[in-house]
């Protein structure tokens, strides 16, 4: 079974992702952070994500992998350096080329396999696992997600500041030609604003246990 988490970002989906896949025994893939891979990989070699066919090139060239829940690529361990503001940029820039986006779709796509996995990112639910036997779309006010942002980055950015990045990523997002944040029609829709972590797992694996006939109380 396939469990497809979409959504803005800072709406805790991978969070909340790798949570649900614990507590379901299944494998957890962050389909996010396949770009983000990307642009890192981009600006250790100097490249410029502006520069289409050079990121394209360098995606196409890339081998990614999951050991233990973390991206790999071409065999290194990047997960922890993924999240930073120049590689937030990037990512977002890089995405918007359909042709990048198919290096991805197909990579998640082939690691995937048969397995029962939870993944998440922006278009899960509706490009990369659009069958996906349990759809859900998180969201959150801009204003929330800056709080979050801030809390889990420390200090460095002001309120303000973090909040402008945010609104101006969902604006890229949403018109992006190829990919753009959309909610599945058949999605669970969930508004993470005033839930705790622990309510919002609740809320995921219930439907899940729900449909794949495992039982609320297993």
């Amino acid at each position: 079974m396939i469990v497809a988490i979409d959504g803005p970002a800072g709406c805790g989906k991978s969070t909340i992702a790798k949570l649900v896949a614990k507590e379901l025994g299944y494998y957890f893939l962050n389909t996010g952070s396949f770009y983000r891979a990307i642009a890192y990989s981009l600006l250790e070699k100097g490249g410029d994500p502006e520069d289409r066919e050079g990121a394209l090139s360098l995606a196409r060239s890339l081998a990614f992998s999951v050991k233990d829940g973390d991206l790999c690529v071409d065999g290194e361990d990047v997960e922890d350096r993924l999240h930073t503001k120049p590689v937030d940029r990037a990512s977002s820039i890089v995405s918007t080329d359909p042709r990048l986006r198919q290096v991805v779709t197909d990579a998640v796509r082939r690691i995937a396999g048969q397995m029962d996995i939870v993944t998440e990112g922006r278009d899960t639910t509706t490009v990369i696992f659009p069958d996906a036997a349990c759809k859900f779309y998180f969201d959150a006010t801009p204003q929330v997600r800056a709080q979050r942002r801030i809390a889990q980055q420390g200090e460095g950015q002001s309120y303000e500041e973090v909040l402008r990045l945010i609104m101006e990523r969902d604006e890229r997002d949403r018109n992006k030609e190829v990919g753009s944040l959309k909610v599945a029609p058949d999605a669970v829709i969930i508004d993470t604003s005033h839930l705790t972590i622990a309510q919002v797992c609740e809320k995921v694996v219930s439907v899940v246990r729900s449909r794949s006939g495992m039982g609320v109380d297993k």
